[in-house]
This record gives structure tokens, C-alpha cells and sequence, in this order.
């Protein structure tokens, strides 16, 4: 490569004895040499990828066009700049090869950043092959990816600007120590974070209730803090630390269905087996409710006023618990008027003595 170079350098000297000819000769040669090498070894790539079978691989070559001509048109630019040093000065050299260096850094850090995102989104598609890149787990892979090639390219542009990173690396250790000990809930959070992503207690997509009474679906899982979307359309934001710590119920963990119960309460004399009849036949009649498992009814409690029964039944989704409940008590409370099945309100016996009664005379009982 750099005899490439030099050979062109002397070629082109040969051809004007101007500086300034000639870095405007050697800056075209570049762009021409970039334009080539995007040609050329993009499109043997492309073609040897073009037989596989991902696309992802056809996605990842799309984006190298840019680097590639950045790369190679900036080898150019160098080279032009190093012919008019004498008139740039030492100090506008170093000034202007820093800045090219910096493009070009720059530009292969957002190509890496870009191909890996489209890399980790295509392996979530694919959990059974890939299990570490699950829904809920991308993001803190795309973030730790990011922050990675954010330090590199960092350290990349401070070199090629001749600073030295050694005093850097020390200072920052000390500062990192300082702000760990100013920052510890922050850092708390982050590693409750950390934690959550790798247990997984819940997942985007799941319903969960938090021991402090918010109940939503989980939009989002980030290494702060979590977010919860309720039924009023009302975000919460709860940070991992006291996510870590909470208790947890998850409403989506089971087989793919979720419980919902109705109670009511029948009058005493009521026919048991009817009313058991008439709650069997509630829940084939409305639509949404799952076949299997098959929905059940149970004679829970002799009651103060009521004979207690209790209606379960399985829902796909429990987003929609409240929507199906009202449905199920709508449909009893109709059935029930139209079989004749009285629903009692609560009554109480109350004794009346009078002062002259003996202690174990009583009146008759007024109902009320």
C-alpha cells in the first residue's frame, strides 16, 4: 500500500512541478481510487455473500460502501495535504491529517454500530438458535455494543490527535471511584438492571403486579429502570432497584392462559343443582373465553344471607380481564332472571326485649 502510494506521489511530481497541482491531482487520484476500491471490493463481497441464505450478510455489505470510500478517499486527501505542507505549516498539517483522521474514525465507529444492531435485531428473530438474544435481552446487548465501540472510537480520535492517554486512563479511574460512591442508587439501578435481563422475572410484553398495587403491561426493560403501561393508558416508570426488590406477580408467566373468577350468592332454598346448571351453560354462550382449559363452577360457602358460588374461567389475554368479568356477571344476572334464581341482598334478625322481660324470655324476631 504504501509503495502503491509512493509510486503515485512520484508520478505525479513528475508530471507539474506546482504543490498545489499537485495536491489537487492527488486528491482526484484518491477520489477515482476510492470510487475503484467501492467498486471492486464491495462488489466481490457482495457477490460471494449474495449465495447465503440470511440476508443479513446482504445488509451488512450495504452499509460498507461508505466506510470504504471515506477510507480511501481520505488516504487521498492526506497525501495532497502532505504536498502543500510547506505552505499549510507544521501545525496546519498535524491540524488538518487529525481532522481526516477523525472522519475516518467516525465513519467505520456508525458503520460497526449500524451493523451490529441489524446483526443483534436478525439473531432475536431467532431465539431457539440464538438464546442469549431474546426480546428482552437486546437492548442491554445493543447498549453494551454501543458503549464498547463508543470508547474504542474514542481512544482511536485521541490518538490520532497525538494526546496522550495515559494520564486520561488515570484520572479517569480516580474520577470513576469518586462516582461510585456519589452515585450509588444510580449504580444500584444499573446492576438490578443487569440482573433483571439475565433472570428475566418478566418480560416486555407481560403483565405484572407490583406489590404496591400498579398492575400494566412491560414496554420496556432498560438498565435503569422499567416501564409499565396500565389499562388507563398511564406509563409508570419504576426504577430496577426497587424492581429487584419488589415482590412480583406476573400474570402472563402461565401456559398461555389466565384465570378469571365472578362470585354470586343465591337465596337459601335455592335448587343447587340448577344453579349449578344454569353458571355451566354461562360461559359457551360468549365469545373470547378459552375451551381448554375448560371453565369451572364450584359451591364455595354457606353465606350470611346467600349460598356462594364462584365461576372460573380462562382467558387468552389478561388485558382483557376486565372486559370479560363484566361480561360474565352481565350473562348471570340474565340467565338468573330468566331461570328465576333469586339473588338475595344481605338480611339480618334483630331480637326485641323488653326492660320487664326475664333474661331468658325473648320477643319474637322482626326481620329486616
Amino acid at each position: 500500500m504504501d509503495d502503491t502510494l509512493t509510486q503515485i506521489e512520484s508520478s505525479v511530481i513528475s508530471l507539474t512541478p506546482s504543490p498545489w497541482l499537485q495536491a489537487l491531482a492527488l486528491a482526484f487520484i484518491g477520489l477515482i481510487i476510492a470510487k475503484l476500491a467501492e467498486l471492486i471490493l464491495v462488489g466481490v463481497i457482495g457477490r460471494a455473500v449474495g449465495h447465503t441464505r440470511t440476508t443479513i450478510d446482504d445488509a451488512i455489505v450495504k452499509r460498507l460502501h461508505k466506510p470504504v470510500f471515506t477510507t480511501f478517499a481520505i488516504i487521498g486527501l492526506v497525501a495532497a495535504s502532505q504536498r502543500i505542507a510547506s505552505t499549510m505549516g507544521e501545525e496546519g498539517l498535524l491540524l488538518t491529517i487529525s481532522i481526516l483522521k477523525t472522519i475516518v474514525i467516525l465513519s467505520w465507529i456508525k458503520f460497526l454500530m449500524g451493523s451490529s444492531r441489524a446483526v443483534i435485531d436478525s439473531m432475536s428473530l431467532n431465539p431457539r438458535r440464538f438464546a442469549f438474544a431474546q426480546k428482552d435481552t437486546v437492548p442491554l446487548l445493543r447498549n453494551l455494543i454501543y458503549v464498547m465501540l463508543f470508547m474504542t472510537g474514542a481512544y482511536a480520535i485521541l490518538i490520532s490527535w497525538d494526546i496522550d492517554v495515559t494520564g486520561l486512563v488515570a484520572s479517569a479511574g480516580i474520577v470513576g471511584l469518586a462516582l461510585s460512591f456519589a452515585a450509588q442508587d444510580t449504580l444500584s439501578h444499573l446492576f438490578a438492571g443487569v440482573a433483571i435481563l439475565a433472570d428475566r422475572p418478566y418480560r416486555i410484553g407481560d403483565y405484572i403486579v407490583l406489590d404496591t398495587g400498579e398492575r400494566g403491561e412491560v414496554t420496556a426493560i432498560g438498565l435503569r429502570s422499567t416501564r409499565l403501561m396500565t389499562r388507563d393508558n398511564v406509563e409508570v416508570i419504576i426504577p430496577n432497584g426497587v424492581m429487584g426488590t419488589a415482590k412480583i406477580i406476573n400474570e402472563t408467566a402461565g401456559p398461555n392462559s389466565f384465570r378469571i373468577r365472578t362470585a354470586v350468592g343465591v337465596a337459601y332454598g335455592s335448587d343447587v343443582e340448577h344453579v349449578l346448571t344454569v353458571l355451566d351453560s354461562i360461559i359457551p354462550n360468549l365469545e373470547g373465553f378459552c375451551t381448554d382449559p375448560a371453565p369451572r363452577t364450584r359451591f364455595r360457602f354457606f353465606g350470611a344471607s346467600s349460598l356462594d358460588f364462584e365461576l372460573l374461567a380462562w382467558i387468552p389475554n389478561p388485558a382483557l380481564r376486565g372486559l370479560k368479568v363484566h361480561e360474565m356477571n352481565c350473562e348471570i344476572y340474565r340467565r338468573f332472571a330468566e331461570e328465576k334464581i333469586v339473588i338475595p341482598f344481605p338480611q339480618q334478625d334483630i331480637w326485641i326485649k323488653s326492660s320487664g322481660d326475664s333474661g331468658n324470655d325473648s320477643a319474637p324476631s322482626t326481620e329486616a
